[in-house]
């Protein structure tokens, strides 16, 4: 009798471990499948924030200055007045800056915003047009001296233009950009008359608008040197030049510039996004300055200039930007960059020589 205790007490115990086997089996078989879906779920999430990267990353074109003064002042009711165009050009740049496909990605903290860093790069480059444009109308288009009072529209625009370029929450950079576009609108608003008893004034002086070409150029001169390092070079540091009475040897004055390998896209995209406001900002001041332009015979340099720049523009037919050597077997697309911005800075130096001129 006992014995016969003892089997059935050993079978009931192998049948109990033959049943936590098979949950045990059944369990990892479950965890399995919500492993794999895991898995699955992020290789698709991954995937679908590639593609939607690569679109974001895509370059708004080219727009028309005219029919953008068109939309911000005839169709709200106003007059064309001298400065719309400039003015309405400046706000419809800085709205495409927020309103591009992705919006505006420089101070995105997810993907696919957070791993692109071409379009950031572009965002930076016309930003600073952007910065130097409204800084050049409060503070020379939109006053008849140094001593006039500046117009407190444009003075808030510019300081909400100068925001970091990258916050994301309180407040939020894009907030701040939106509130200066709005501003600047005000002072279209009070330009065309759309808001009644507005005292708002544009001036076309040569003056002026030589004040703005200077800041251009300084911004196209400093991009020329910055994509040609792509290479390196050895040059001669004209930072710090030999106080007077003292002698320098030949090769202590030498540097060595390059562009980290890892910085050579965003030089170049940084590059593209300035020539890309320069060109709409230099369509809008031909329209906006044509007299002062015929009467110095200046208007061809002005195209030249834009037709440089528009060049800037053309489709990259290669998925990453090359930096073959400079006459190596491979293409490199910062020194053809360089060719085109030290080509329209070369023309802007022209330019502003003959605005100088009585």
């Amino acid at each position: 009798m006992p014995l016969s205790k003892a089997k059935q007490f050993w079978v009931a115990t192998q049948r109990k471990i033959r049943d936590m086997m098979a949950d045990t089996r059944e369990d990892v078989s479950r965890s399995g499948v919500w492993v794999r879906v895991g898995i699955a779920a992020i290789v698709f999430y991954l995937l679908f924030a590639l593609i939607i990267g690569i679109y974001w990353s895509m370059t708004p074109d080219l727009f028309s200055v005219r029919d953008g003064v068109s939309a911000e002042v005839e169709e709200r009711g106003g007059q064309r007045e001298r400065g719309a165009v400039m003015t309405a050009t400046l706000i419809n740049v800085a709205e495409t800056l927020l309103d591009k496909p992705g919006g505006y990605l420089t101070n995105d903290i997810t993907l696919p915003g957070l791993w692109l860093d071409n379009m950031p790069s572009w965002e930076y480059g016309v930003i600073i047009q952007v910065r130097d444009a409204s800084k050049a109308m409060r503070e020379a288009f939109s006053r008849s001296q140094t001593q006039s009072r500046e117009d407190q529209d444009l003075a808030l625009a510019e300081s909400r233009f100068n925001f970091n370029t990258d916050s994301w929450i309180m407040p939020a950079t894009e907030n701040q950009y939106r509130e200066g576009i709005e501003y600047t609108r005000d002072y279209l608003d009070r330009l065309t008359g759309i808001e009644r008893g507005g005292n708002a004034e544009f001036y076309t002086r040569a003056d002026n608008l030589r004040y703005w070409l200077s800041t251009v150029e300084t911004r196209l001169g400093s991009l020329s040197q910055r994509l040609s390092a792509s290479v390196g070079q050895r040059r001669l540091n004209t930072d710090f030049p030999t106080p007077m009475g003292e002698t320098q040897e030949s090769d202590s004055g030498e540097v060595l510039v390059e562009t980290p390998w890892t910085q050579l896209d965003d030089v170049y995209y940084e590059a593209r996004g300035s020539a890309w406001a320069m060109i709409h900002l230099l369509k809008a001041a031909e329209i906006e300055f044509a007299d002062v332009l015929e009467d110095k015979n200046a208007r061809v340099s002005l195209g030249q200039i834009v037709r440089e720049l528009e060049a800037t523009q053309r489709p990259v037919m290669s998925p990453v930007i090359l930096n073959g050597s400079g006459f190596g077997v491979l293409a490199n697309h910062s020194l053809v960059m360089a060719s085109y911005i030290a080509r329209a800075n070369a023309a802007l130096i022209d330019l502003r020589s003959l605005l100088d001129r009585g």
